[in-house]
């Protein structure tokens, strides 16, 4: 991995004080932070290793205020960086010495609920737990669920397309956002899709969803909301080897059957957690899943019984099925908190590689063979049933030189996940982490034509610089 900022335009560093002053009729005052101090929270996102001071930042409240902030810097020359809540683990949201970070969160409104056609439309700024906190009382809910979905705003789901451990059943972001409201680059507001399924003409939805910053801002979302289902149980199934969980997962989806998640976690991951939350997690076993399902009682006793059955072809250690809301949250609790109890412990990277399920065996054997070379520890913990794949490479920064040996096994591990037939990422998205692999898995032509699309929208690459595509090789408008 090889991550480096370009360098800054002096004329706009030099022109700092300048550009503050044309920005602060523009918001309210504290929407605008200036000082050295405050800036300093806004130097890094989850990529914590790699930090970068903005020019200064602009938190606006509605879309008026995000189109005239980019209607200046349009005008002025200034590189724009959206950030939502700042937990991209990709460093889509770190910041560049001559760019101002606009962030969206205070933008935290729901604009409105139409349960009739089961639609929320919201500012972007709000999280995906607040959206379904505000429908819940007639029984809906809103899908996606990243760990980080306390935290994690709109606006950074639809940059990254964020899925989460529901997606196998419910999708990711794309699968469940209808329409949003954008301000280009110039400071222009177009509307894109709306409360109806599909738009005619090309699909700018599907191309807004995923393109991490590029395009534009996103200031509002009309997103589907759900009805949610009579029930859920997960079970709790150990196995005496990486390969009989990974071969489980595939045998599962094979059957025909969609559990509603299928969570992956081996031996290192399940002892970080359980320390931490004491969940009942087999502590005996070289691997974890946690499948749930839901629907009636006579569908969740159908499905569950089909999926033990499967499941002890593989010789599990221990299976056991959730029999009261009090033993799921405790489930759930420590998978949502693998990342956070793995913090206390160690320095870590998170990756986000994609496979096919069929190779989940093939392929979480090389990751630990990988790791092992750099002489370091992975922690493993992911979305089996979907092939994303989240090592935790586990390493101390203190130590010169194992930062370098975990970014290194990490670009061999997003490799290999190429090979087998997958891609770079799922849903954190490529930010400047996975910037220099992108050649990996295009030739010239296709980032070519990705570029083009670039330079439609933002021809003179103003939003969130020094991302996605690499350093060298770009193409002019």
């Amino acid at each position: 991995m090889s991550i480096a900022f370009p360098a800054p335009d002096p004329e706009i560093v030099a022109r700092r004080e300048a550009i503050i002053e044309g920005l602060r009729p523009l918001v309210a005052a504290e929407a605008l932070i200036t000082s050295e101090d405050e800036r300093r929270a806004f130097e890094t996102d989850g990529l914590t290793a790699y930090r970068q001071m903005p020019l200064a930042v602009i938190l606006p409240s509605t879309t008026e205020e995000v189109s005239a902030v980019m209607a200046y810097c349009h005008r002025n020359g200034v590189r724009v960086v959206p950030r939502g809540a700042g937990t991209s683990l990709a460093g889509g949201a770190i910041a560049q010495a001559d760019a101002v970070i606009l962030g969206v969160g205070k933008m935290t409104r729901v604009l409105d609920l139409d349960f009739a056609n089961r639609t929320a439309r919201v500012q972007s700024g709000i999280t995906n737990l607040a959206i379904s906190g505000a429908v819940a009382h007639e029984g809906f809910f809103y899908a996606p669920d990243p760990s980080s979905q306390l935290a994690c705003t709109i606006a950074g789901n639809i940059a990254m397309n964020s899925g989460g451990a529901h997606c196998l059943k419910y999708g990711v972001t794309t699968n469940n956002l209808l329409g949003v409201t954008l301000v280009m680059n110039d400071g222009t507001v177009v509307e894109i899709g709306g409360q109806h399924l599909d738009s005619g003409g090309y699909d700018l939805l599907g191309l807004i969803c995923g393109s991490e910053g590029q395009l534009g801002i996103v200031t509002e979302a009309t997103v589907r909301i759900l009805r949610a289902a009579e029930g859920a149980r997960p079970a709790l199934v150990g196995f005496a080897s990486v390969e009989d969980a990974g071969d489980c997962v595939a045998a599962i989806i094979g059957a025909g059957i969609i559990p509603v998640a299928i969570e992956y976690m081996d031996r290192e991951a399940i002892q970080i957690t359980e320390d931490f939350a004491q969940a009942g997690y087999p502590r005996d076993a070289e691997a974890m899943l946690i499948i749930e399902v839901e629907g009636s009682d006579a569908e969740i006793d159908d499905m569950l019984g089909r999926i033990e059955t499967i499941a002890r072809g593989f010789r599990p250690t221990s299976l056991k099925v959730s029999r009261s809301e009090a033993e799921s949250a405790a489930i759930w609790k420590g998978r949502k908190s693998a990342f956070g109890a793995t913090g206390r412990i160690s320095d870590y990277v998170c990756m986000d590689g994609t496979i096919p399920t069929g190779r989940l065996g093939h392929v979480l054997e090389r990751i630990g063979a990988i790791c092992a070379g750099h002489g370091l520890r992975v922690a493993n913990v992911f979305h089996a049933g979907d092939g994303n794949l989240h090592p935790l490479i586990l390493f101390d920064i203190n130590k010169p030189g194992e930062l370098q040996k975990a970014e290194a096994a990490g670009d061999e591990i997003l490799k290999l996940c190429v090979e087998v037939g997958g891609c770079l990422t799922g849903e954190h998205g490529v930010g400047i982490e996975k910037r220099e692999l992108m050649r990996f898995q295009y030739n010239q032509a296709d980032l070519e034509q990705q570029m083009r699309v670039k330079n439609v929208f933002d021809p003179a690459w103003l939003m969130n610089p020094a991302k996605v595509f690499p350093l060298e090789g770009r193409i002019a408008a």
